[in-house]
């Protein structure tokens, strides 16, 4: 017995670890293509959900798509409805896993591994390396599914086991929601559906479960994979905790309505296999052994899954309001109330795409607060009220809190198994908050100046006061112009960037020009010259950071 559970267990973790290197290394290939698709995904039920099972497809896991879902609309990215059209089409992607696993391809596993390894460690091309990795995982969780059967398969000869596992026949509906409950349970402890799939498959192919004793330990697994989004959302927004919301109910809901008709539905899944692929028996013995279960279970969770779909799709709109009733509603701080981050969640380190995301947004936030900083900062010369003035020290102390979280954030995300483009992003996304919080300092650096002149009681003349009007203006509309490039992450932004930062340099060279002329001809005093000439530098500065961020919008060095 001890052989038994240390080969099924060993089996286990092998599969587990095969399947992870598996989806890791898709997530890579896949590169930030991937993280496009879902960020712009259409408002269209049926493209959403379409697109959901094409991504979880490609990656091979549903819970990696539900987690990356529930960054982006904790992020802001995208909507509630189309969220919980992803999440249902990531259900149908997910069962490819079984559908593969299904083919008895275990003699392959090994020479997948030798390549795989082959791939990853010996050759010197990136893209080769993650094919490699790839092909690991394929091979190790196959391997793992061939030792997990063949560990399990003493327990045939054992009357106690198999006593036990009468329990799990299904044949009435005590034995059916017995085996749910269990399903359930195991995936939420294992925290992957493909290997509680994979668990089932074993053990039915080595006779110690009926086929209907599978489906409904199927239907289990389906509601236990929802803890996986339940967990990534707590902590997060309002919206996040509704798109893990609305993804339990539609799989409890669907799993309740399967019960209800099971007979039929194990009936169907017979019909359909039996008849559309031609293949044997589910129960049909071939030695000690039945080869075809594991087809059969594959078709169960697919077709389990597409009728949910199916169902869903037509009365989506009430699945999200039922989401919205049943997730109570926290307060939420207002942005400009909030000195630490709102996006960036440490949960997300080891899923790049959606860190690197909830960045992007942090440093939009921080580029708003900039942005009212300037306005307060500069509009303050007018109003010449010191406690107004006073309020940009609030605003540069968040500035310098959220680069200092923005950089510390970045710097655990590139600590982790991240491809190039994605290192990439990080240099670009470090550039642009230490740019922006450059600003900051520059705005600091004017609101003292305007400090200096409200104490002393000095005045600019009517010249320099227009000039400082019409340069401020243009710095402002810089400002605008950058935000608004990382917002839409414009890589056409330099002309206009190149045309901005010229006007505000000759501007301030002439207006320098002009400052020495007024000096000369007395209108100006020489104390208020310099303020006026620190001012102008702070602008002419500020202008060059704007530049630097819109080269790094634009992928320039």
């Amino acid at each position: 017995m001890e052989a038994v559970i240390f080969q099924a267990l060993g089996g286990l973790g092998l599969f587990i670890f095969g399947m992870r290197i598996m989806s890791d290394g898709l997530k890579k290939v896949a590169g930030r293509k991937l993280r496009t698709i879902l960020s712009a995904v259409s408002s269209n039920r049926v493209i959403a959900c379409t697109t959901g099972a094409g991504i979880t497809s490609i990656i091979q896991s549903s819970s990696a798509t539900t987690v990356m879902l529930v960054g982006f609309v904790d992020a802001g990215l995208i909507t509630l409805t189309q969220a919980v059209g992803v999440v249902l089409g990531a259900n149908i992607g997910t069962t490819v896993t079984a559908q593969i696993i299904a083919f008895n391809i275990s003699n392959y596993a090994l020479p997948c591994v030798a390549i795989g390894v082959l791939f990853k460690f010996f050759f010197a091309s990136k893209k080769w390396q993650q094919r490699g990795e790839v092909i690991l995982g394929f091979g190790i969780l196959f391997f793992g599914l061939a030792t997990m059967k063949a560990g399990l398969a003493p327990l045939r000869g054992e009357p106690a086991f198999i006593e036990f596992l009468t329990r799990f026949q299904a044949q009435n509906l005590n034995e059916i929601l017995l085996c749910v409950l269990v399903g359930a349970a195991l995936t939420m402890a294992v925290q992957s559906s493909s290997a509680t799939v994979g668990i089932t498959m074993a053990l039915a192919s080595q006779g110690l479960i009926n086929f209907e004793g599978c489906v409904a330990l199927i239907l289990g697994e389906n509601i236990g994979t929802t803890i996986t989004a339940q967990l990534a959302c707590i902590g997060s927004n309002l919206n996040a905790r509704r798109t893990a919301m609305a993804h339990s109910l539609f799989n409890v809901l669907g799993v309740v309505f399967i019960v209800l008709i099971f007979p039929y539905f194990v009936n169907a899944v017979v019909y359909l296999t039996t008849n559309l692929l031609s293949i044997g028996h589910p129960d049909l013995l071939i030695g000690e052994e039945k080869p075809y279960i594991s087809r059969y279970i594959a078709n169960a969770h697919t077709l389990f899954n597409l009728i949910n779909a199916i169902l869903f799709l037509f009365i989506l709109p009430y699945l999200v309001k039922v989401a919205i009733f049943l997730t109570p509603r926290g307060k939420e701080e207002h942005l400009d109330e909030i000195f630490h981050i709102k996006y960036l969640d440490r949960r997300y380190l080891d899923s790049p795409e959606v860190a690197l995301v909830q960045t992007r947004q942090e440093i939009i936030r921080m580029g708003d607060e900039a942005q009212t900083m300037f306005d307060e900062v500069i509009g303050s010369l007018k109003i010449r009220n010191s406690k107004k003035v006073a309020k940009w020290k609030a605003r540069e102390d968040v500035l310098d809190n959220l680069q200092k979280e923005i950089i510390d954030f970045l710097v655990k995300v590139m600590q982790q198994n991240i491809i190039i483009e994605e290192s990439r992003e990080i240099t670009t996304l470090m550039r642009m908050t230490n740019n922006i919080e450059r600003i900051g300092d520059e705005l600091e650096d004017i609101a003292g100046a305007i400090e200096r002149m409200i104490e002393d009681k000095f005045f600019f003349s009517t010249d320099a006061l227009e000039e400082y009007e019409t340069i401020s203006s243009e710095v402002r509309k810089f400002l605008a112009l950058v935000l608004k490039g990382i917002k839409e992450e414009n890589k056409e932004i330099m002309p206009k960037a190149v045309e901005v930062v010229n006007n505000i340099d000759r501007m301030t060279e002439e207006m320098r020009l002009s400052h020495q002329d007024r000096l000369v001809d007395g209108t100006c005093e020489i104390e208020r010259g310099m303020i006026f000439i620190d001012i102008l530098n702070a602008f002419e500065k500020m202008g060059g950071t704007c530049y630097n961020v819109a080269q790094a919008i634009a992928g320039v060095k």
